[in-house]
């Protein structure tokens, strides 16, 4: 955890997140994912927290003992219900999946504020010096950036209980309504294991993104429904990198073949729309746009330039949807189609041994607002 991985490298725990907060930040980058609107951080919604804690006790549905305080699940009805079990189904099958406690009445009450240890950072509270629990963070910063009720709450199965249980029924305890829908993802794996650091069987985002086009990684994740486990390793991202140079390659042929302008085949986006709309099918989605690249490229070799035309575009609209930009695919007002040139340029200028040309053409990229990725399968491009 951040407490003991901080104390381990002498550092603080605000230092240690910031610092894992810009690794990731940039790897979202280099994965051309959008920044959300807001990331609000735990420590800046401690007040909210222990009020939310304050209504549980005056709401009789939380008590306090001597190491903290904890929700009393036998007063809420119908807890175990976003796991799709009973509460004595759960004291069952719980196991090390609860913090075993003698201060709690039942083995599934949970923390809500957890008394001072030595060693670890503390906030005051109407129950004595402490800290929240696991549950109530993100509670408190839901309800007050995203209000009550709110649309859609993800996060990875694995979480479903104890953690999502647990916030659904601290809201719920309070008398307000939390997420309106529940998203779960599926693991991530090797082979047959869970990918885990106590396995020895994984790498980092960094590693797969110094090897790999992100773009690769990120088709990867898209062939994959969100529900299902997704399988990485060599295999899976060469079978992505190939599927990848497919896409390429009919961008390529696309650019070079100067069709005319035509609006998006109607039958293909209202088919990726379907798929979309059932339960984010993004691995049909992505079936219906290799679809449309193989009617294409039949169109084009049968000289039918307006079916061509009408399928690239529904390829080029589609695929940003999903956030994947293609080689020498371009929209109105787009200069891709130019960066692309630069960047084949800079490439073969590095392969001549060219290497002042090719730091020019970088140089340029940069002023432009551009960012290069290199990696063993070529180099790629995205926007400052």
């Amino acid at each position: 955890n951040i407490i003991a991985r901080a104390a381990e490298e002498g550092t603080t725990e605000p230092e240690l997140a910031r610092r894992f907060e810009e690794i990731f930040i940039a790897e979202m980058d280099r994965l051309d994912i959008a920044h959300p609107d807001l990331r609000p951080r735990a420590t800046e919604y401690v007040g909210p927290m222990v009020d939310i804690i304050g209504q549980l006790v005056d709401r009789g549905m939380a008590y306090a003992t001597d190491s903290g305080v904890y929700y009393d699940v036998d007063r809420l009805d119908g807890y175990g219900a976003l796991a799709g079990q009973t509460i004595e189904q759960l004291r069952e099958g719980a196991g090390a999946r609860i913090e075993v406690d003698e201060d709690k009445t039942d083995p599934l009450d949970f923390a809500l504020w957890k008394a001072a240890k030595p060693g670890e950072p503390t906030w005051d509270s109407p129950w004595g010096p402490g800290r929240p629990g696991w549950h109530i963070e993100c509670v408190a910063m839901s309800l007050d950036l995203l209000g009550d009720g709110f649309d859609i709450h993800g996060g990875g199965d694995d979480l479903t209980f104890p953690h999502h249980e647990n916030e659904r029924a601290e809201c719920l305890g309070c008398g307000r309504p939390f997420a309106r829908l529940w998203v779960h993802n599926g693991m991530v794996q090797v082979g047959t294991e869970k990918m885990s650091k106590s396995l020895g069987n994984f790498w980092t985002l960094a590693e797969l993104l110094d090897n790999w086009d992100p773009r690769a990684l990120r088709l990867l994740v898209l062939q994959t429904h969100y529900r299902k486990t997704m399988e990485i390793g060599e295999d899976t991202l060469r079978t992505a990198s190939a599927a990848l140079e497919r896409l390429d390659g009919f961008a390529r042929r696309i650019a070079a073949a100067n069709l005319p302008d035509t609006p998006a085949d109607e039958a293909t986006v209202d088919r990726f729309r379907q798929a979309m709309d059932d339960d984010l099918g993004t691995a049909a989605a992505m079936a219906i746009v290799f679809a449309a690249v193989r009617d294409a490229n039949r169109a084009l070799d049968a000289e039918d330039a307006d079916t061509a035309a009408a399928l690239a575009a529904a390829v080029t609209e589609l695929s940003g949807v999903l956030g994947l930009r293609l080689a020498g695919m371009t929209t109105v007002g787009d200069d891709g189609g130019a960066i692309d040139g630069l960047v084949t340029a800079r490439s073969a200028a590095k392969a001549a041994e060219d290497y002042a040309e090719a730091d020019r053409i970088r140089d340029e990229l940069t002023s432009r607002g551009i960012v290069l990725e290199d990696s063993a399968t070529g180099t790629t491009w995205r926007r400052a």
